[in-house]
């Protein structure tokens, strides 16, 4: 097993410690597979009565995946980027479908892929470090990881609002949006992790008594504030009428949010407010397998090749989105990306 994580068993607990502190813990292939082997052998295990999985260092939980690889396959033709695509929402279904406690210590920076391996698991703990979102439209992508299914089941509109702007939500605010079931503290998750591992947790009510425990208040949270200009500017599935909606409001939340939307890849922001809107009604498995055909077919695209060439690459920040106005998107190129891959391209299910 790759040292990127550190897998072991502590009591009745399985620890995963995702081990990449100087990329922020951002998944690589070696860690998706790692993640499955001990997550497949735990689940079976007696012994493991809870999954706990945390971050090394105290900036990162884990910011993503490793988006360069995923631009250098694709520009190159080759099947790095699918496989990944591929075993990475293969891992996200497993830790939805986990027979047993899945707790994941959500402090630090948590991004696209590290949304994907916490917030389907059964709790998401948030520290004081923590700093949640799906910032995909930013690079030409969209909030894939289960993305499309767990944002639009948020309140009101908090979903596509995430989606779209890639808001960052601090310990407070993900706690009130449901992102995070409780909240420890950052100082005070050694002793979280100590306890649970030395805990009886053949009990059920061990688990969450101890979270109780070591839980505080993360403070006020602005959605109190914002949830009411959210859920009014972003209803609907037209993106053009959401900007115009927020340009029209003109109060400095709307002003900031229409200047951040603005610099997103117009592709991307309708592809995903697409994605979103027809992740609602469907099941998990459903919404992984339209994940895999959209990430697929953004290979095809431009503007995901832009998006990490501006931010990751040459990190000027300044992408030339193409078509660079929401206007010129064609609505019949969207729907090209949902589209079936071939039939041996197909996202298939562990265990099936």
């Amino acid at each position: 097993m790759t040292d990127e994580i550190i897998a072991r068993k502590s009591g009745h607990v399985g620890r995963i410690t995702l081990n990449r502190p100087k990329a922020l813990n951002a998944l690589s292939m070696a860690m998706v597979t790692g993640m499955i082997e001990a997550l497949q052998a735990w689940q079976n295990d007696d012994s493991v009565k809870a999954v706990v999985v945390d971050g090394e260092g105290e900036k990162g939980f884990c910011a993503g995946g490793d988006i360069r690889m995923l631009h250098d396959s694709g520009k190159a033709g080759g099947e790095e980027a699918w496989r990944f695509w591929h075993d990475e929402y293969q891992l996200n279904t497993l830790i939805k479908r986990y027979p047993k406690p899945y707790v994941a210590l959500i402090d630090g920076i948590t991004m696209g892929g590290g949304v994907g391996i916490s917030v389907h698991g059964s709790h998401r703990v948030a520290g004081d470090r923590t700093m949640l979102a799906m910032p995909e439209t930013g690079i030409g992508f969209f909030p894939d990881v289960g993305g499309t299914y767990f944002l639009p089941r948020l309140a009101g509109e908090i979903g596509m609002w995430m989606g779209l702007t890639g808001a960052r939500l601090k310990a407070a605010d993900a706690v009130a949006a449901g992102i995070a079931t409780h909240y420890t503290p950052s100082d005070d998750l050694p002793a979280l992790i100590s306890a649970l591992e030395s805990a009886d947790l053949s009990d059920d009510d061990a688990l969450e008594v101890l979270l109780e425990e070591h839980s505080g208040d993360p403070g006020s949270s602005d959605l109190a504030l914002t949830r009411g200009l959210i859920d009014a500017a972003f209803a609907g599935d037209d993106v053009s009428e959401m900007v115009s909606r927020i340009e029209a409001a003109g109060d400095p939340w709307s002003v900031k949010q229409a200047k951040i939307i603005a610099t997103k890849s117009p592709t991307a922001l309708k592809l995903t407010c697409a994605a979103i809107r027809s992740g609602a009604d469907k099941s998990f498995e459903d919404v992984m397998r339209q994940e895999l055909r959209v990430s697929t077919h953004c290979l095809d695209g431009v503007d995901f090749y832009e998006g990490v060439r501006a931010v990751i690459i040459d990190k000027d920040n300044a992408p030339n989105w193409s078509p660079s106005a929401l206007a010129e998107v064609d609505d019949a190129d969207i729907a090209k990306y949902f589209e079936p891959l071939a039939a041996d391209k197909e996202l298939t299910f562990l265990g099936e």
